[in-house]
């Protein structure tokens, strides 16, 4: 019997995707900058160099030149910090509003 792969919780698939982002907390101007890595419907996993507590709140704008991903702007949530060299961070976050680019 052929099964089907049940085991996938997440609820869109991941689009891998190398473009600069930028990044700043909702209640300051200034902006941070870090690398894209992939993208889904529900959220958006980059590099930064800033070691970002889950529950934080993020504005980021996905500047991509992909026709298959538009230029975006995004309220997120961050889901998880983790360092991956020196001051490199890996973030996961979950996307909870977009805005126009």
């Amino acid at each position: 019997m052929n099964m089907l792969k049940l085991a996938e919780s997440r609820q869109f698939d991941r689009m891998e995707l190398s473009c600069a982002i930028s990044y700043k907390f909702p209640d300051s101007e200034q902006v941070y900058e870090g690398v894209c890595l992939n993208i889904s419907g529900s959220g958006v996993f980059f590099r930064g160099r800033h070691m970002l507590e889950s529950g934080m709140a993020l504005e980021l704008a996905v500047a991509t030149k992909n026709d298959l991903c538009v230029p975006l702007r995004a309220y997120v949530e961050v889901i998880r910090s983790k360092q991956v060299e020196g001051e490199l961070y890996e973030v996961a976050t979950e996307i909870k509003g977009i805005r126009e680019y």
